[in-house]
């Protein structure tokens, strides 16, 4: 695996950062997570957009223009074999001694990036669905912001392991449903696709927009608001959503069948359309529309 730090490309072996580094000390840094499909990052411009989003939630200048990310990442997708990818981007306030507050005069951003082969789900899982669990969404307040501080995430996450599971979906204040611990999760419900809000108590998933785009293009009954508890557990569908993921059905909660316990007809759609479009635009879009770079 080639990967890239701090302006060069390596293999993962020989990439060291230093440990005062204040994304290892502080977890104080961002990150992002872009699909590839035959060598062409997915929707570039939306996963650089969400990236600015990020560095201007915790007051960090953004260390490239779109034009020197779209040529790493393509020298990045290059350099490594497979032809479907996921890129991970890392960046954090870089090295300095320990102190809370921001390095002043600041210092010089660390930038890693590395990429793994995308694989997409087996067709037994297509064809059973997962099982999730739902627990209290117990994390900060920002989670419109892509900070590698994932602690919270990760145990949330593992309490789905621990149980068998495939995902947690996380409830606030015991009133509505956010999202997954990583990923996005819609309701359905009579035919109608329901999804929360993005606000900044959920990440923006770039897959959920697809999802809702492709919802509309195609006349399925879709609604974006807050979702309450008893929605959740009265759904007759649900499905989880992420760039790595694509589209799942939930055919479990809380160890209780969701609908009839099977993948239903609104996923069936949605998964087609889905692989219609991965197929048809995502497979042969150019990296950054005019302009964009």
């Amino acid at each position: 695996m080639t990967v890239y730090l701090n302006g060069q490309f390596m293999p993962i072996e020989e990439a060291k950062i230093s440990v005062l580094d204040r994304g290892f000390i502080f977890g104080d840094g961002v990150y992002e997570v872009i699909p590839v499909y035959s060598r062409k990052a997915f929707r570039l411009a939306d996963h650089l957009r969400r990236l600015q989003h990020s560095l201007d939630g915790i007051k960090l200048a953004n260390p490239h223009s779109n034009g020197e990310w779209t040529d790493l990442i393509n020298e990045l997708i290059a350099r490594n074999a497979a032809e479907d990818q996921y890129l991970y981007l890392h960046i954090t306030r870089g090295v300095a001694k320990r102190d809370h507050a921001f390095p002043n005069p600041p210092v010089k951003p660390t930038v890693f990036m590395m990429s793994n082969p995308l694989l997409t789900a087996p067709a037994a899982l297509l064809h059973s669905g997962v099982a999730c669990i739902t627990a209290p969404d117990n994390r900060w307040l920002r989670c419109d912001i892509k900070a590698i501080a994932l602690l919270p995430n990760v145990l949330l996450r593992q309490m789905a392991v621990d149980a068998g599971a495939a995902e947690t979906i996380l409830i606030r204040d015991n009133a509505f449903m956010t999202e997954g611990a990583a990923s996005n999760i819609f309701v359905v419900k009579n035919g109608k696709l329901l999804a929360p809000p993005k606000d900044n108590l959920m990440l923006p998933g770039i897959t959920y927009d697809v999802v809702l785009e492709i919802a509309a293009a195609n006349g399925i009954p879709h609604e974006v608001r807050k979702i309450g508890v008893a929605e959740v557990f009265a759904a007759d569908e649900l499905l989880l959503t992420s760039s790595t993921k694509e589209v799942l059905a939930i055919t479990q909660l809380d160890g209780k069948p969701v609908g009839t316990g099977k993948p239903g007809a609104v996923f069936a759609k949605l998964h087609k359309l889905y692989q219609d479009f991965k197929r048809d635009v995502m497979r042969q879009q150019s990296p950054l529309p005019p302009g964009e770079g």
